[in-house]
């Protein structure tokens, strides 16, 4: 882009010199170069007359090639802008890309806190499960123990063989129990540890979840940001580029301007009065525009210079920026649109410099 612009204004230039070489050339070939001699007391003078008719044609065909030149680069700008706009809505896209992995981040967050929840309550059951085995582990002692002292009784008491018997079945009670409660608690333990590795799977893949969505929101970030400077960079060349015009319109007019003085000086009284009437008209046209300006606070302090481009009738055809702020400017144009048709004198000549028209607006 760069490259295209610098060629742009090189041809701008070369344009430019182009133009007033082919200005001065006409000077040169339109002159008529005319001796006049006086001979009073032995002295000579030459004067040279330049007919203004071949000057104010060969201004209106430069002003032709400038205006060209003028829209070849006004559709420049335009595309720029255009590209401009196309990069924001990215940028805005993106963003909202932005905002919904940011929520889905907070969901995984979420769910990664209650699978850390759900892995403390295991591990708490874990605990009690543990516990459990130690009681009966030493409910199966006890048993074990009072087997063994049932035993030993019923060996020493073989006298007492009912009573030992006796004995010998509640021991057997015990012992059975004490295998129930035990089988019991190994089953819990069994249910306890299987529901620990589905809750640790359950966490790792809440990890891996918001490891994804975390990658997700980095690409995106770096996505908007690559947008937002693009944006940026295009704003900026748009703003070169339209300094650059400005200053060839300036350099153009000034020429323009030396050349219309002097004819104006041959018309006199005439070209004075045209003037005065088109400053006139030129502020009647700027109090037209400021009724339907919308401005405010942040644009104080700041100028812009318009180009309209009117139809005899006052019709407006196209109205384009000079120079100054492009805050400015946008809302003067905007404003300049909503007249679409301005009044205009009966006096040709005054129609005739009022319809390529330059205005400045200050805040």
């Amino acid at each position: 882009m760069k490259k295209n612009e610098n060629t742009s204004y090189s041809g701008a230039t070369i344009i430019s010199v182009l133009l007033h070489a082919a200005l001065f050339g006409g000077l040169l070939w339109g002159a008529d170069f005319t001796k006049v001699s006086h001979q009073p007391a032995g002295q000579s003078i030459e004067a040279v007359v330049i007919d203004p008719s071949v000057v104010n044609e060969q201004a209106r065909k430069i002003r032709q090639q400038r205006d060209e030149a003028k829209r070849q680069e006004s559709d420049r700008l335009r595309r720029l802008e255009q590209q401009a706009d196309q990069l924001e809505k990215q940028r805005e896209q993106e963003e909202k890309r932005l905002r919904e992995l940011r929520a889905e981040k907070l969901a995984a967050e979420k769910e990664a806190r209650e699978a850390e929840t759900e892995r403390k309550r295991i591990s708490e059951a874990r605990k009690k499960e543990a516990e459990e085995q130690r009681k009966a582990k030493e409910a199966t002692r006890i048993a074990q123990e009072k087997s063994a002292a049932a035993e030993a009784e019923r060996q020493r008491k073989v006298a007492e063989q009912l009573k030992a018997e006796e004995a010998a079945k509640k021991a057997e009670a015990e012992r059975v129990r004490a295998e129930q409660e035990r089988k019991k608690a190994e089953a819990e333990r069994e249910r306890q540890l299987a529901e620990k590795k589905r809750a640790e799977e359950e966490a790792r893949k809440a990890e891996e979840t918001r490891k994804r969505k975390l990658a997700e929101q980095k690409k995106a970030e770096e996505a908007a940001r690559k947008a937002e400077a693009a944006r940026v960079e295009a704003e900026r060349k748009a703003e070169a580029a339209r300094k650059k015009q400005a200053e060839q319109e300036a350099a153009l007019n000034e020429l323009f301007s030396g050349l219309e003085s002097e004819s104006a000086n041959r018309g006199s009284a005439r070209g004075r009065q045209i003037a005065d009437e088109v400053a006139e008209w030129s502020g009647r046209f700027v109090g037209i525009i400021q009724q339907n300006w919308r401005v405010d606070q942040s644009m104080d302090g700041q100028k812009c210079r318009l180009n309209l481009k009117l139809a005899p009738d006052g019709l407006l055809i196209d109205v384009s920026t000079l120079s100054g702020s492009s805050a400015l400017c946008r809302s003067a144009i905007a404003s300049v649109q909503k007249v679409s048709k301005f009044p205009m004198p009966s006096d040709t000549d005054v129609v005739a410099k009022l319809r390529d028209l330059n205005l400045n607006f200050e805040r």
